[in-house]
């Protein structure tokens, strides 16, 4: 669906590392390495984003690092889009309805670093939960969105002890019991 509203594929690359989480950055030899694309390309599209206001910058060790303004009027439809494009919100809302006890959703994996990638990796917290409901709408989301989906259930108790050795940028919550 993106593509045929974002003709450039690097544009589309760079949207998705940068603004489906805002805790990711990327300088350009590094961008490159990752989208396997020249250098020309990113450096023209990072430029216009950032001449739009929606980048900001700051220089590291002789590299310009780039990461999403968070404060420009449209990050959140944006971020709200890309989540859309992932079927990530059609996803959460249908899950969570029907799953039991869930506190939290995280996306993990490449997406939550802002890499595109054929896997959807997730991590549901809560009690309770009906896996068999979740199995089959796991089934159904993956067929409608082309992509595989990986889930990880846990209690809170269990994400207390481990949520530490997620690095900032390794772990989006997509949604919140009560927000």
């Amino acid at each position: 669906m993106l593509d045929s509203l974002i003709t450039s594929k690097t544009r589309i690359k760079l949207l998705t590392r940068l603004f489906l989480n805002s805790n990711t950055f990327g300088h350009l030899r590094g961008l490159q390495t990752e989208f396997g694309e020249s250098s020309n390309a990113i450096r023209i599209e990072l430029n216009r984003f950032e001449k739009a206001g929606l980048l900001t910058s700051h220089t590291e060790s002789n590299r310009k690092v780039y990461s999403a303004n968070t404060t420009h009027t449209l990050f959140p439809e944006i971020n709200s889009l890309l989540r859309k494009h992932l079927g990530l919100d059609q996803l959460i809302e249908k899950v969570i309805e029907r799953l039991g006890l869930v506190e939290k959703v995280y996306l993990t994996g490449d997406f939550a670093r802002g890499k595109e990638s054929q896997s959807i990796d997730m991590l549901i917290i809560g009690s309770d939960l009906n896996v068999g409901f979740l199995d089959e709408l796991i089934a159904k989301s993956q067929y409608l969105i082309k992509r595989t989906i990986k889930y990880t259930l846990m209690n809170a108790d269990e994400f207390i002890t481990i949520a530490s050795t997620f690095s900032k940028e390794g772990l989006l919550l997509l949604w919140e019991r009560g927000k």
